[in-house]
């Protein structure tokens, strides 16, 4: 975390499902309807076709503001494989609404557990302006969904807050299993999110699959007052006023609420 170190990272906006490629992958077959949707292909008003391969075991539908982890292969019409998480041996971890719309799109049908083709035209994928251009042939495997739609007190703090003499408030969401607590010459490892009070999520390490690890004395002071404040394994929430974070002279403007998890200190 080094501009909420300085201002808190901002998220790459991952214009490709697939990633670019580096390396060579080991080249998975395409399916034998890779030139077009079959007759029993279902398709949404867009123009996006799709087909359930193997139904999966959970009950709730991503949506934009979700954090999926998937297994992917994609493959042109003429059956050319340009990208595949099966073939790199881990799957990919990204915001739904940060990839191509008919990827986004597909993955909204879909649960956890689930697996689906998809045909996704043109218009939905690259539009021509890039390589791998036509329709895209994508066969998904949604592994797992995590929620990171801002919490609905993220306008402002609850009655139940706690609230400092500097103006920050804070709410215990989990407990931390000691009454250790860092100090400003700590250096901490955390998870967390951040929205600002319009609901709009600017930031989360959950969204790089890793947590981030940084000195307690090189953040927002909002940070560096309210870490201090929570032990190893709590989960804590932050509505930081504009004068503790970046006092207006930067973005984001205005009070930030941040879930925190402290994984850990030294």
């Amino acid at each position: 975390m080094h501009r909420a170190l300085q201002s808190m990272l901002i998220l790459t906006v991952l214009a490709v499902v697939p990633a670019a490629q580096t390396t060579t992958l080991k080249t998975i077959p395409a399916p034998p309807d890779v030139g077009a949707p079959p007759a029993d292909a279902a398709k949404t008003a867009s123009g996006l076709a799709t087909k359930v391969l193997t139904p999966g075991s959970g009950k709730d539908h991503p949506t934009k503001d979700d954090l999926v982890t998937v297994h992917y292969t994609g493959w042109k019409t003429d059956g050319t494989m340009f990208d595949s998480s099966v073939s790199k041996g881990k799957p990919a971890m990204f915001p739904v609404a940060r990839v191509i719309p008919g990827f986004s799109e597909g993955i909204q049908l879909m649960v956890a557990g689930e697996k689906r083709r998809l045909w996704i035209p043109e218009a939905l994928a690259y539009k021509g302006a890039r390589e791998p251009k036509g329709m895209l042939v994508f066969d998904v495997e949604l592994v797992s969904v995590l929620n990171l739609s801002a919490p609905p007190d993220v306008k402002a703090p609850p009655a139940d807050a706690k609230r400092t003499a500097s103006g920050l408030a804070y709410k215990v969401l989990k407990p931390g299993i000691n009454a250790r607590r860092p100090t400003a010459a700590s250096t901490v490892t955390v998870h967390y999110t951040g929205w600002t009070t319009d609901g709009k999520m600017f930031d989360s390490s959950l969204t790089r699959g890793e947590p981030t690890t940084f000195p307690l004395n090189g953040v927002i002071k909002g940070w560096t007052e309210g870490l201090q404040l929570m032990a190893t394994g709590e989960k804590t929430r932050f509505w930081i006023p504009q004068e503790l974070a970046y006092k207006g002279e930067s973005a984001p403007y205005g009070t930030l609420v941040f879930d925190v998890e402290l994984i850990k200190f030294e």
